[in-house]
């Protein structure tokens, strides 16, 4: 009777290990299906690559609140002569012809229920480096949530940089 039990309790632990695994894998992050397949790597970090800094794409990220999605018109401005015959720039090119903009899919923002006020511009200017907050985006070949920002992970990073800790800082 003492080697089934054994044998049962065995049985529910590489179930339980198992179902954790399978737990643990579900919450890694998935990169969202974009409108064109766009490589960080290949335009920040790739030695054949421009090697573009993160604000020429996201232009507003030191001038405003909100970073910005690249537009077409950034996006064509190199690709018109860059890469014509890459199947995803004729993707962008074609949607450059109709005047319309990529439907880029965000993949960082807060929830409205959050009631969060957040500034690129402040975060920038406080010298917030990107990687910080985006994760290592300059090495990511799709963009998926690296960083999941909650109250406490703020509150942690503003408490390791001095900064305000105030309930109105954040939410207005």
């Amino acid at each position: 009777m003492g080697r089934w039990i054994k044998i049962i309790l065995l049985a529910v632990a590489v179930v339980f290990v198992a179902g954790f695994v399978m737990l643990q894998a579900s919450n890694q992050p998935t990169a969202p299906q974009q409108p064109i397949a766009y490589n960080h790597w290949q335009h920040v970090t790739s030695k054949d690559g421009p090697q573009l800094s993160c604000d020429y794409c996201h232009e507003y990220a030191d001038k405003s609140a909100h970073a910005t999605i690249p537009n077409i018109t950034t996006c064509m401005g190199c690709h018109a002569a860059v890469k014509t015959e890459s199947p995803e720039v004729q993707k962008l090119a074609a949607i450059a012809k109709r005047k319309e903009q990529p439907k880029w899919v965000r993949i960082y923002s807060f929830e409205p229920e959050a009631d969060v006020f957040f500034s690129h511009k402040a975060h920038v200017k406080a010298n917030v480096d990107c990687k910080e907050c985006h994760g290592n985006v300059p090495e990511a070949q799709t963009m998926k949530r690296e960083v999941k920002h909650t109250m406490g992970w703020c509150i942690d990073c503003h408490r390791q940089r001095n900064a305000s800790i105030d309930c109105y800082v954040c939410h207005r």
